[in-house]
């Protein structure tokens, strides 16, 4: 079995958010007016990268409610309004919460779903948490093979052109539009980056596809409920294309558990040279923004980048046979 290898902090820990306190006097009246009872608990959510308020609201009344808030003039807001719009499209067989309601207070958008009473996965992964992930992400995948009309009307997005737009970073490189990225320096890209460019170049036309995908699966948008069923959170980013894209991206930090990740992909058909052009584009993507500098998100999104994009990197120089074979330095540091 392959080493494990985790993150410097845990995916359930890196949330820098504000309290409920810190909402405005007016949006938490108004929250609680439409909870219909006043709260008796709020917990922050531990997961995700955003600075924006998401906690599990609980009331008196013994109900509970997932609130998202944030202002009107913070992207997220715009982010939240997408997210329950797509949430109240998606159909049944896609286990994820619902949107309640949503409203508008004193410039701040609010978003309440359904809460559930879930765990992110904890890393490294058990076999049992990838798998219940596996099924539920089968499922939607099934459900989303030909989206209605009213999640295509939302307006979704191709991968492949966002493939092209927003993730060829090793073509830039290696035309020398961009410079190599600090993070990426001690590793085999700089070797490989004629390599990663030609399977980055590919990629968009294998990726292709008319269902609809995730776009942003994580180990940290995945609850497990005390039954075991997995939940996909965050549906913000969903997108037009082949759907074992997303089980790459999810895979990524199964990969840095030790766990087979090669013998789930052959099961989803995912082609060879797919698989190994996903993994040259996240791989630049997560490490060129691992070399950004602070972000104004939260401050471990950084090691989240550079842990995802080194752990994409071992697993492609792996599949390629990079590791066992020499190469001449032809694309020296800069």
């Amino acid at each position: 079995m392959r080493p494990i290898t985790l993150p410097d902090v845990p995916y359930d820990a890196t949330a820098v958010r504000p309290q409920w306190v810190d909402l405005p006097e007016t949006v938490r009246e108004a929250i609680i007016a439409r909870l219909g009872s006043p709260l008796s608990a709020a917990r922050s959510a531990g997961g995700g990268f955003t600075r924006a308020f998401a906690a599990v609201l609980e009331t008196e009344a013994g109900t509970s409610a997932f609130v998202k808030a944030a202002p009107l003039s913070d992207p997220t807001s715009q982010w939240y309004a997408r997210e329950a719009a797509i949430t109240a499209a998606l159909p049944p067989e896609v286990t994820a919460a619902r949107p309640r309601w949503t409203m508008t207070e004193s410039d701040w958008f609010v978003l309440c779903l359904e809460a559930i009473d879930g765990r992110i996965p904890a890393l490294p992964w058990s076999q049992t948490d990838l798998d219940a992930t596996l099924r539920t992400w089968s499922a939607a995948a099934t459900a989303l093979a030909y989206p209605a009309p009213h999640l295509l009307d939302i307006g979704l997005p191709v991968l492949p052109e966002i493939l092209r737009t927003e993730m060829s970073w090793w073509s830039l490189i290696a035309k020398r539009r961009e410079p190599m990225p600090e993070p990426a320096r001690a590793t085999i890209a700089p070797q490989r980056l004629p390599e990663l460019a030609k399977l980055e170049r590919a990629l968009p036309e294998l990726a292709a596809g008319d269902g609809m995908a995730h776009g942003d699966l994580r180990v940290d948008n995945v609850l497990i409920d005390p039954d075991g069923r997995a939940w996909i959170c965050d549906w913000t980013w969903p997108c037009l294309g082949a759907p074992w894209f997303d089980t790459v991206t999810l895979l990524v930090s199964a990969y840095a558990s030790g766990l087979d990740t090669d013998s789930v992909l052959r099961a989803w058909g995912a082609p060879d040279e797919g698989v190994d052009g996903a993994l040259a584009a996240l791989s630049g993507y997560w490490l060129v923004r691992a070399g950004d500098g602070p972000s104004s998100a939260s401050p471990h999104s950084r090691q989240h980048q550079r842990f995802s994009g080194e752990q994409a990197l071992a697993w492609l120089a792996e599949r390629r046979g990079w590791n066992n074979t020499p190469q001449k330095r032809g694309w020296l540091r800069r």
